[in-house]
């Protein structure tokens, strides 16, 4: 996940580079009787290091650090804070700090979403974005209150984050390779709505091979949780071939962590280094299946 990391993940995603998926492994079987999906809550804090640099307008280090903090269920809601301080290096552009901000809420059954980033360049404030959506079958209506009112609706289904985090779970469990899904979030100026591609790999649960990141999910009952290979690419909505925006790499855990975190802008690419990460007791479900009892 803003996480777009996913959550987060979701959320990571404020963030390109060629289409990606090929060579995705081929897809685990469908698991018989899956239990209902639950998204743990957690605080998560990313350790930002440069990746891959190229172009004529190299960055030659990066610095910095993605915290995100979710909790909820399908009954109270899913709320989450994000904040990713990203300090860029480069003889040819400059040197540049960039802070941002983000919070929102997403209603237990995804009809619902409410947002605001607040992001500073060098300590300089941008305007803020603040503003409400509704998804409905047919069309998405969002009214933003900052930087000024105004109000836009996006036709057809449109997913918010949390949403789609859980259809890709719910793909991931039962064998998919793709999940094509239009999606809203808040970021950027509060108007885009995304088309985003996600390829799934196949599922693991061995040991991660490289020992000298994301030490937390090496520990405890993560060691041998199963996770996916997922690769998120972004577009902006349209038809036709299209390069994607930006792309997200990361395993996907089952209970809605992330690990192995890779955000690629297309000149150059991010890794973020999962350093800690708190698990909080809960009662929440997770599922949309649980909606109906929430009601009761």
């Amino acid at each position: 996940m803003r996480l777009r990391l996913a959550p987060a993940l979701l959320i990571v995603a404020f963030l390109s580079s060629a289409a990606t998926g090929a060579g995705a492994a081929s897809p685990a079987a469908p698991v018989p009787n899956e239990a209902a999906i639950h998204l743990v809550n957690h605080r998560a804090v990313y350790d930002l290091s440069l990746a891959r640099s190229e172009g004529t307008r190299s960055v030659e280090s990066v610095r910095g650090r993605i915290v995100i903090d979710f909790s909820g269920d399908a009954c109270r809601g899913f709320t989450m804070q994000t904040r990713q301080v990203t300090m860029l290096d480069s003889s040819e552009s400059g040197n540049r700090t960039s802070d941002l901000r983000n919070s929102t809420f997403e209603s237990g059954d995804g009809a619902s979403f409410r947002f605001r980033t607040a992001t500073f360049l060098n300590n300089v404030p941008s305007a803020a974005i603040d503003g409400t959506a509704e998804a409905g079958s047919e069309a998405l209506k969002v009214k933003l209150k900052e930087p000024k009112r105004a109000e836009f609706q996006s036709g057809g289904e449109v997913m918010f984050p949390v949403r789609h985090m859980l259809r890709l779970l719910k793909a991931a469990k039962a064998g998919e390779t793709t999940v094509s899904a239009k999606v809203f979030d808040g970021s950027d100026d509060g108007r885009k709505v995304y088309d985003t591609l996600a390829v799934i790999g196949r599922a693991s649960a061995a040991p991660a091979a490289d020992t000298e990141r994301d030490k937390p999910l090496r520990e405890g009952d993560l060691a041998g949780m199963r996770r996916w290979p997922v690769t998120l690419s972004y577009f902006t909505a349209g038809e036709g071939e299209r390069t994607p925006i930006y792309t997200l790499t990361f395993d996907l855990y089952e209970n809605g962590v992330s690990g192995r975190l890779n955000l690629d802008y297309g000149d150059f690419a991010i890794s973020g280094n999962l350093t800690q990460l708190d698990l909080t007791k809960d009662k929440g479900k997770g599922d949309a299946k649980s909606d109906a009892d929430c009601r009761r």
